[in-house]
């Protein structure tokens, strides 16, 4: 199957899911995108056990098989996406809670770390399934992020305080890359070759991503605002923009910095000086509509692609089985746990119950968390690993994001939005 033909089979997918979400289901367009998915991955997994000469599941295993996901995702789309959702942030409203954003994005991620990986360490024993504490460990900073995409995908029917959007927001969109540096570091040490490294290498490592993504981000996004405001046409516009985005993302990569950071940080620059560099009201509409569109579209791809390899990628034995059931709540609580830094800003001592509530069950995680446990070299522990990734990911986004909105509108009211 050439590029061209598998592009035209999952545009072709996300395409008619999407007119049936729209025309019936009247779901959040990622999260219906993802059940169908998963929906056609079992119907055709049971086509294929029923009538085995009908080729479905082959089919299926062959489609899913020629894509990557880790490459698209983390080597490719992220950077769009990411800077598709930064670019739409409120920076004035993300400074006023930053020290609460950064705790979430940074201690937040190795506290949920810590504490999913030794309960992943029990539920595994528990299971029958003998998986090392470190290979847990790396398990939990693969799904210890907040997933952007997904947050960002359900967040607009979220009716609570813009104060606590923006906290929620900018903790997706900043933590991935210490997620990213976390994970990187534990599987060196599940490996075999990180032996030798030391707290403060871990620091400086820490350091040099984050840090220096963002660092680097400013400097890019600052060059490509130098530039959009010396210009007045749509196409140069949008042409610089893709250049930023996919060239940050790449340099960062290339220095051995944090390329989500980067790409979040310029996206910020732009989005909050818009109204000084794109001067004409055509542009500013010919790029939103622009953006709109590619946010849509690798949103469905990715969703999708999410969706269908549930069922190819995941060997479901009854040990994995029983050992991702008990992940689910684990990770809820490791969650709750992650957010006592947020507990310790000022949240609002009165408002903190609710808030917290929102905090946990806005946990989302989604297509990073499968690339990057897909990432993970061929080992004894990979299958259970992936069987327990999946769960969590399928519950935060089918569960959790379809009844955020109501826990939302119960504990907030219809004026929850406006409200502190």
């Amino acid at each position: 199957m050439s590029p061209f033909d598998l592009s035209a089979i999952l545009l072709t997918l996300a395409a008619t899911f999407g007119f049936i979400n729209h025309r019936w289901l009247k779901l959040p367009g990622t999260i219906a995108l993802f059940l169908e998915g998963l929906v056609l991955a079992l119907l055709l997994s049971g086509a294929d056990r029923l009538a085995a000469s009908l080729g479905a599941g082959n089919w299926l295993r062959s489609l899913v098989g020629q894509i990557s996901l880790p490459g698209i995702l983390l080597d490719g789309i992220l950077s769009l996406l990411l800077y598709a959702a930064a670019v739409n942030e409120d920076l004035c409203a993300l400074l006023k809670r930053k020290w609460t954003v950064l705790a979430l994005a940074t201690v937040g991620v190795v506290l949920f770390t810590g504490v999913m990986g030794a309960g992943l360490w029990i539920a595994y024993w528990v299971a029958g399934i003998g998986v090392p504490l470190v290979w847990c460990l790396v398990l939990g900073a693969a799904i210890a992020p907040t997933d952007p995409v997904a947050v960002h995908s359900i967040l607009g029917r979220l009716p609570v305080p813009d104060t606590l959007r923006s906290v929620i927001s900018g903790e997706s969109l900043l933590n991935d890359g210490v997620g990213v540096v976390v994970f990187a570091t534990l599987l060196r040490l599940a490996t075999g070759g990180g032996q030798a490294l030391t707290a403060g290498e871990v620091a400086l490592d820490l350091v040099v991503e984050a840090l220096g993504g963002g660092l680097l981000g400013f400097a890019c996004g600052w060059l490509a605002y130098q530039a959009k405001r010396r210009v007045d046409e749509s196409t140069v516009e949008l042409m610089i923009s893709l250049a930023l985005v996919l060239g940050t993302y790449s340099l960062a990569n290339r220095l051995g910095m944090s390329g989500p950071i980067a790409v979040v940080v310029a996206g910020l620059l732009i989005g909050s000086t818009t109204e000084r560099h794109v001067r004409n009201e055509r542009s500013r509409r010919d790029l939103r509509v622009v953006w709109t569109m590619i946010d849509a579209v690798l949103n469905a791809l990715l969703f999708l692609l999410v969706g269908l390899e549930a069922m190819v990628v995941v060997s479901w034995t009854a040990p994995a089985l029983f050992a991702a059931a008990l992940a689910v709540p684990l990770a809820l609580a490791a969650r709750l746990f992650s957010l006592t830094p947020a507990l310790l800003m000022h949240l609002g001592s009165a408002r903190k119950g609710r808030a917290l509530i929102v905090l946990t069950w806005a946990g989302l995680r989604g297509g990073i968390a499968v690339a990057l446990v897909l990432s993970l070299p061929e080992s004894p522990y990979r299958d259970p690993i992936l069987a327990v990734c999946y769960a969590v990911v399928a519950f935060t986004i089918l569960v959790q994001g379809l009844t955020l909105a109501p826990i939302g509108r119960r504990l907030y009211g219809a004026g929850g939005r406006s409200g502190e």
